[in-house]
C-alpha cells in the first residue's frame, strides 16, 4: 500500500530514522551503545546475584536496589537491541503493535522506576530518622507492597497513554527517533492530538512532580537529622550511605526531564543532540547505577568480594 492511499488510516508499521542528520555515522555510534548495554546488563545482573546470594543483604535497602536493577534491565533491553539492529543492520521498520509495546515499556517502567526511587528515599528516611522503628515500619512485606504499588501506579498511568495511540489517524510513518517515544509518534498523526498531549504531559508531571517533591522532603528531613549528629564520623557515614542514592536520583531525573521537555518545547535544541541524549538516557543510568552503588555501598562491595572469592566445592 502506497503512502498516498494510506493517508489518514491506521498504519501497520512505522519507519525509525535513528539519529536524524547522523545517518552516515550510525555504524560507529552503535559501538559505544553496545558497550554500555553489555556493561548495564552485566552490572545489574551482578547486583541481583550478590543480593540473592548474601543473606545479610536481604534488607529493605538492598531489595529496593534489586527492584531498581530489574527495572534498569527492562528499560535498556526494551530499546538498545532494537536500536543496534537499526544502526548496524538497517532494520528500520517496526510494526505498530511492536512500537506501541516498546513505548509502553519505556514510559511505563520509567514511571515505575521513579516510584522505586521514592520508596528508597522513604527507606533512608526511616533508617536515619526513625532507626529504632525501622524493622517495625519497613518489614519485608511492606517493602513488597511498596514495590507493587510503584508497578501498579506506573503501568496504570501509562496504559491509557498507549491506548490513546489507537484512536489517532496518521499522515506520516517516519519516526524521527531511534525508538518509539510517545511524542515522536503523536507528531505523525493528523487531526486533533490534544488528548494525547494533555494526558502525556499531565501523567509525566504528576509522576515526576509528586515523586521529586516527596524525595526532596525526605532528604531535607534526613539532612536536618544528620546535621544534628554530634559525631563527625557518624555524619560522614550517613552522608556516604545517602550519597549513592542521591547520585542515582540525579542521574535518573536530570536527563529524563531534559529529554521530555525538549521534545515538547525545545525547538532551538539541535534535533540530533536531543535524540542522542534521549538514547543515552535509556542506557547510561542502567550502566552507572550498579557502579555507583558498588563504589559507595560497603555492604555491596563486601558481598561482591565474598561472592568472587568463593570456590566451587
Amino acid at each position: 500500500m502506497t503512502p498516498n492511499n494510506r493517508s489518514h488510516v491506521h498504519p501497520t508499521s512505522f519507519i525509525l530514522m535513528g539519529v536524524p542528520g547522523l545517518e552516515a555515522s550510525h555504524f560507529w555510534i552503535a559501538f559505544p551503545f553496545c558497550s554500555m548495554y553489555i556493561l548495564a546488563v552485566l552490572g545489574n545482573l551482578f547486583v541481583l546475584l550478590v543480593v540473592w546470594m548474601e543473606p545479610g543483604l536481604h534488607q529493605p535497602m538492598y531489595l529496593f536496589l534489586c527492584m531498581l536493577s530489574a527495572l534498569d534491565l527492562v528499560l535498556c533491553t526494551s530499546t538498545v537491541p532494537r536500536m543496534l539492529a537499526l544502526f548496524w543492520a538497517g532494520v528500520a521498520e517496526i510494526t505498530f503493535g511492536a512500537c506501541a509495546t516498546q513505548m509502553f515499556f519505556i514510559h511505563g517502567f520509567s514511571a515505575v522506576e521513579s516510584g522505586i526511587l521514592l520508596a528508597m528515599a522513604i527507606d533512608r528516611y526511616v533508617a536515619i530518622c526513625r532507626p529504632l522503628h525501622y524493622g517495625t515500619l519497613l518489614p519485608l512485606g511492606t517493602v513488597g507492597r511498596m514495590g507493587l504499588a510503584a508497578v501498579l501506579r506506573g503501568l496504570g498511568l501509562m496504559t491509557p497513554l498507549t491506548c490513546l495511540l489507537g484512536r489517532l489517524r496518521y499522515c506520516r510513518w517516519v519516526i524521527e527517533h531511534s525508538y518509539c517515544e510517545h511524542m515522536a509518534i503523536v507528531k505523525l498523526a493528523c487531526g486533533n492530538t490534544r488528548a494525547n498531549n494533555v494526558y502525556g504531559i499531565t501523567a509525566a508531571t504528576l509522576v515526576v512532580g509528586t515523586d521529586s517533591i516527596c524525595i526532596a522532603i525526605s532528604y531535607a528531613l534526613i539532612l536536618r537529622a544528620v546535621l544534628a549528629l554530634s559525631s563527625k564520623e557518624a555524619r560522614a557515614k550517613t552522608f556516604g550511605t545517602c550519597g549513592s542514592h542521591l547520585g542515582v536520583i540525579l542521574l535518573f531525573y536530570t536527563p529524563g526531564l531534559f529529554s521530555f521537555y525538549t521534545q515538547r518545547f525545545g525547538q532551538h535544541v539541535p534535533h540530533h543532540v536531543h535524540i542522542l541524549l534521549a538514547d543515552l538516557y535509556l542506557v547510561v543510568p542502567p550502566m552507572l547505577n550498579p557502579i555507583i552503588y558498588g563504589m559507595k555501598t560497603k555492604q555491596i562491595r563486601d558481598g561482591a568480594l565474598r561472592l568472587l572469592q568463593r570456590r566451587p566445592a
